[in-house]
């Protein structure tokens, strides 16, 4: 007979992880916004009354942290006295708690983070990874790295940060796009592919800054490349565009990052707008919706990609059908105490418990304000 065990704590903390370099991409460059120097994170750490832990975060990159954290204290204290199982009707209870300003966005990225540490919690409880928790089709996948292939270095500075990504075995190499000067764009295109070798995975990331006709132009030129994806050609929005792009073009089309709900995928995934789709856990309202929108993805046989957050990403993208990939940032490596490690160009799933991570003393020091419900 199962023993009932209830929520009695739910601690919510923001904090502020401050970037070694300012970032740029293609949004820097085309002045829609300015360099990012820090990234905002939302955690929540959730107690049962039999002392079963779990931990989730969300974040922001740019504006929009506090409000996270704001909405996030204001619903909080409605999952005191709930069976921690229930993670579904949690997710729901907390959904209508703040229904008056929308269920996307800011709204439901607040309740990633509690819902995301319900999913520790649980699978922490059953002596199990995140991943085999939920069903694995792989203990290991494949994955590239971004963080060094931002518009803010030179070529030379990308050349050195994708041999050092290659030497620790990561397997393939992702690069910005979208200067307003195209052929800048191609120039740093061609001088990466020549280093890595075309046996190397290589992507390319405009960040939403190309219009139709130059997404259409420049995903010609980029055939040559053989890439595995053009991401986010146009803007996120645009499904008809990026439906043209998929059609017309040998090269994949990705994108996703930027939408902040499971209905907005559908209208992605129902216009046939990518070949591979790139959801985000904490984006789209955690792991409750992910896997919602998971399922819609393979039944219309996309490819997986989830953006950012590998810390999270890695157990989800473990359970897909579908050989995906996983985004291999280490700018998160100081609010942890665990490191995930790669070997021959994938990322292994960690035998540790649930997510497989802990608060370090470092992510307490960054942070700026927290609150507590429950005994």
């Amino acid at each position: 007979m199962s023993t009932v065990d209830l929520i009695r704590h739910v601690k919510l903390s923001t904090a502020r992880l401050p970037l070694a370099v300012p970032i740029s991409d293609a949004k820097v460059f085309t002045g829609r916004q300015k360099p990012m120097t820090e990234v905002i994170f939302l955690f929540a750490e959730i107690t049962t009354e039999l002392g079963h832990t779990g931990v989730g975060f969300s974040y922001s990159k740019r504006a929009g942290g506090p409000a996270q954290y704001a909405h996030a204290r204001e619903v909080a204290a409605g999952i005191i006295g709930e069976d921690p199982n229930d993670i579904a009707k949690i997710y729901t209870k907390l959904l209508w708690a703040g229904a008056s300003v929308g269920r996307s966005g800011v709204a439901t990225q607040a309740l990633a983070a509690i819902d995301i540490a319900l999913y520790d919690l649980k699978a922490k409880r059953a002596g199990l990874p995140l991943a085999k928790f939920l069903g694995t089709y792989r203990d290991s996948v494949q994955t590239y790295n971004t963080s060094g292939g931002f518009l803010n270095a030179s070529l030379e500075e990308v050349k050195a940060r994708a041999t050092q990504s290659l030497e620790e075995g990561i397997g393939g190499i992702k690069i910005k796009v979208g200067l307003p000067d195209s052929k800048e764009d191609l120039r740093r295109v061609a001088g990466i592919r020549e280093h890595i070798g075309w046996d190397v995975p290589l992507m390319v990331d405009a960040n939403q800054q190309w219009d139709r006709a130059t997404a259409l132009r420049m995903g010609r030129q980029l055939e040559e490349f053989n890439l595995i994806w053009i991401e986010e050609p146009l803007d996120a929005y645009d499904f008809e565009g990026h439906a043209h792009l998929a059609q017309v073009l040998d090269t994949p089309i990705a994108t996703g990052e930027m939408l902040a709900s499971v209905a907005e995928h559908k209208g992605l995934i129902s216009a046939n707008s990518c070949d591979i789709i790139q959801p985000d856990a904490p984006r789209v309202g955690g792991i409750t919706q992910f896997l919602r929108l998971a399922a819609l993805a393979d039944e219309r046989g996309l490819g997986l990609a989830p953006h950012f957050a590998m810390e999270i990403h890695l157990h989800l993208a473990a359970a897909y059908p579908r050989e995906p990939w996983v985004e291999h940032f280490d700018w998160l490596d100081p609010l942890f105490n665990e490191r995930l490690e790669t070997k021959n160009g994938r990322m292994i799933v960690p035998d540790r418990p649930g997510l497989g991570i802990t608060l370090s003393e470092q992510a307490r020091a960054w942070t700026t304000e927290s609150v507590e419900f429950g005994a």
